[in-house]
């Protein structure tokens, strides 16, 4: 599937078919395993992922630099980027391929960075009247571009992660006694 997509070939263009001969097996072989074409793809994309790390609970910023650098690290893999970009702009054209990707892959990631924020608020470390799914998005959304949208971005400084973690949580307003 994946040197089909290579060649220029679309989701949409791609058939059972098309994928059986290129595995060289038959097209049974392949509904054996996977419903349709769009099950095979989130598959292939989780298979190209290493599993998400499971935060330690001991902090709430080593947890968040932990999650943020798997992202990092994965978005460094130029075979599993390529794979979820190209899958990410078809999921308009593709409402199935949506729907398992967000129950198989976005909820998944969602519930673990909701457990580590609560966490935090539980422990103190962050304010409890805050909007969680908000924090959870403002942290996780710049890893999100840097390994998604923009194909330029630099994702090889290593401190990223920290640095990000660092920005939201200090936040960005300029402290009193620089503004003046």
């Amino acid at each position: 599937m994946e040197r089909l997509m290579a060649g220029g070939i679309s989701l949409l263009e791609l058939s059972m078919e098309g994928i059986a001969q290129e595995a060289g097996v038959a097209k049974a072989t392949v509904y054996r395993r996977w419903p349709n074409k769009e099950a095979l793809l989130i598959d292939v994309v989780r298979r190209l992922e290493e599993p998400e790390p499971q935060p330690l609970g001991e902090s709430f910023r080593g947890d968040m630099v932990t999650l943020l650098e798997f992202m990092r690290r994965r978005g460094l893999a130029k075979r599993s980027r390529w794979v979820l970009r190209s899958a990410l702009s078809q999921m308009g054209s593709l409402p199935e391929l949506r729907s398992l990707y967000h129950e198989r892959v976005v909820n998944r990631r969602r519930d673990l960075i909701r457990q580590v924020v609560r966490r935090g608020v539980e422990r103190g470390e962050l304010r409890s009247d805050i909007d969680l799914d908000l924090l959870a998005e403002m942290l996780m959304a710049p890893m999100l571009v840097r390994t998604v949208l923009w194909e330029d971005a630099p994702l090889d400084d290593p401190g990223l992660s920290e640095l990000i973690v660092d920005t939201v949580l200090q936040g960005v307003a300029a402290h009193p006694a620089a503004a003046g």
